[in-house]
């Protein structure tokens, strides 16, 4: 039972309702986020923090412009008779590219954002998912030497 009364509930919801503005909450909740890091040691939901590690933000780009970097070069290196051995993404790289670069660009973004949401989350229940954000970043950076390193070799082979 409420020992407050009704009117201490009245005097403590005289203005707006919140909820009912929605955009405000959004550009507010983005310059003033109060949630850094769970509540509770084992708060695990999606909305336990609100603001992220700038790290996550760096690493996130490190990837997609990574993964841009990977796709202008698989592309370079098909015009020299090679070809896409990842067989979701082959289909794609015929005609002039563009399909390809734009569903591996939505691949990854999308596969970004939603690491990047879940960042503190242990993936599996084994590591947190932040440990595939840096192992994406890792491997493209492999892959995208291997890739120069492919076109050194074309360039002084031709």
């Amino acid at each position: 039972m409420d020992t407050r009364g009704p009117r201490a509930d009245e005097r403590r919801r005289n203005g707006a309702d919140r909820r009912q503005r929605a955009l405000h909450g959004l550009f507010a909740g983005s310059r003033q986020s109060r949630r850094r890091g769970p509540r509770r040691r084992d708060d695990r939901a999606l909305a336990a923090v609100d603001r992220h590690h700038p790290q996550w933000l760096a690493v996130a780009l490190v990837i997609v412009l990574l993964s841009c970097a990977d796709a202008f070069l698989t592309l370079t290196l098909m015009q020299h008779g090679a070809s896409e051995i990842n067989p979701v993404m082959a289909p794609l790289v015929t005609g002039s590219g563009h399909s390809f670069a734009f569903w591996k660009l939505l691949f990854t973004s999308a596969g970004v954002v939603v690491l990047t949401i879940l960042v503190r989350i242990r993936a599996f229940g084994v590591f947190p998912a932040g440990t595939i954000l840096y192992t994406a970043a890792a491997g493209y950076v492999v892959l995208v030497g291997y890739e120069l390193w492919l076109l050194d070799r074309i360039g002084s082979i031709g």
